[in-house]
């Protein structure tokens, strides 16, 4: 299951009951976290052995049915050159850089301890964003 950032659930509440637009971005990034993130972004995100967020283009995700939706495609981060630890949640960003906004966090169903020359990947259809 997947949660909304604040930063998030305040520009929808701005955009359905103050007509306030928000523009969304064409490209978000998914991160990799070794705490949760919880909605105000304060979780642990993976640092240093080359980890970089992974960028998918809008149109990487699906359809939304039944309000969710998933990856079309391999989600594939760089190749570790340390120790990520143990990577429990992600987050889906706005931007690759510290000053970006968390959009949507969520909990892996399965943790994964990542060490120098792994290879972390979300197969296709396994990172879900849900609204239930």
């Amino acid at each position: 299951m997947t949660a909304f950032s604040d930063y998030l659930e305040n520009k929808l509440l701005d955009g359905t009951l103050r007509n306030i637009a928000y523009t969304p971005v064409a490209t978000t990034y998914v991160g990799l976290h070794t705490t949760a993130t919880l909605d105000a972004n304060s979780g642990t995100e993976v640092t240093g052995g080359s980890y970089a967020r992974t960028a998918v283009l809008a149109a990487g995700w699906g359809v939304p049915a039944g309000g969710s939706t998933s990856n079309l495609g391999v989600i594939t981060f760089p190749t570790s050159t340390a120790s990520w630890g143990t990577v429990t949640h992600f987050g889906i960003y706005d931007g690759s850089g510290g000053g970006a906004n968390l959009l949507y966090w969520g909990q892996l169903t399965i943790a994964k301890t990542v060490d120098s020359g792994d290879v972390f990947t979300f197969p296709i259809g396994n990172l879900t964003v849900s609204l239930d």
